[in-house]
């Protein structure tokens, strides 16, 4: 219950700012979230004898997205940059046998939960942005939740019982089916509202075939990233990233899939308009 009324009390607060907020209301959110969420993961390195500068990093995070949010071009100049300044920083402020393990959990969190969730402003600003954020976040969000209920209720192989024992491939199934379901809909509801101009809500701009298939790699691509982040609390381990969210765990574990399914979907409509 406390899942579900969490969950009932931010997606619409998501989606609300996904179609009428400004874009640096957006940027700053997005970037509040991924300071949040490197504040948990950082705190997990610590379990295994880490001792990343913690503020030093979330400052990293938060100037990543004022600098993609400023000069986006030089998005990929500004985060070399900050993994100079990370790996200098450690070399020189920690203990040299501690050198390795703090340089590499500051990069990696700049990078896991900085430069992975950089593509939702910059999904927002394309023309059909608003379309493209609700696509991702409702393929996301129908996938984990089909996925919860298709375990339980036919659930018997373990998909990767190492990595998260409660996971199943009827689960994992039914996650695909739930996204294109939510995607079928989308698509339904969109032409329904075009007679209404301004609604933000489109995907003509593609064949029908293609959102369907987009989300059947979203899709995985999530669950790939919420695997991903079980592996890392595993080896950490912990249970939870932390207990933020009732129901859910942390942000990190909240979040988790759109960190590979964010960037899936960004460098899917780059390949699509390029070739």
């Amino acid at each position: 219950m406390k899942r579900v009324l969490t969950a009932l009390i931010l997606a619409p607060l998501v989606l609300v700012l996904v179609f009428i907020g400004p874009k640096w209301l957006i940027t700053a959110v997005v970037a509040g979230v991924a300071m949040l969420a490197a504040w948990e993961f950082l705190a997990l390195t610590e379990q295994r004898g880490a001792k990343p500068p913690k503020v030093l990093t979330l400052g990293t995070i938060a100037l990543l997205f004022a600098g993609n949010y400023q000069w986006p071009d030089e998005t990929a100049t500004v985060f070399g940059l900050f993994c100079i300044v990370l790996l200098v920083y450690c070399t020189f402020a920690s203990p040299v046998e501690r050198a390795l393990a703090d340089a590499t959990s500051s990069v990696f969190a700049l990078f896991y939960l900085g430069l992975t969730l950089l593509p939702i402003p910059m999904l927002r600003e394309a023309t059909n942005g608003p379309s493209l954020l609700a696509f991702l976040f409702l393929t996301v969000w129908a996938g984990d939740t089909v996925a919860m209920y298709a375990g339980r209720a036919f659930g018997r192989s373990k998909l990767a019982p190492n990595l998260s024992p409660n996971k199943t491939w009827a689960g994992a199934v039914g996650s695909v089916v739930g996204a294109m379901a939510v995607a079928g809909i989308l698509l339904a509801l969109s032409t329904y509202l075009a007679q209404w101009n301004s609604v933000k809500l489109s995907y003509s701009d593609a064949p029908w075939w293609y959102w369907l298939g987009l989300a059947v790699v979203v899709n995985v691509a999530a669950q790939v990233g919420d695997l991903a982040e079980s592996a890392l609390k595993r080896s950490a381990g912990v249970k939870d990233s932390g207990t933020l969210l009732p129901g859910h765990g942390g942000i990190l574990d909240r979040i988790d899939a759109l960190l590979l399914a964010a960037p899936v979907l960004w460098y899917a409509q780059v390949i699509r308009t390029r070739f």
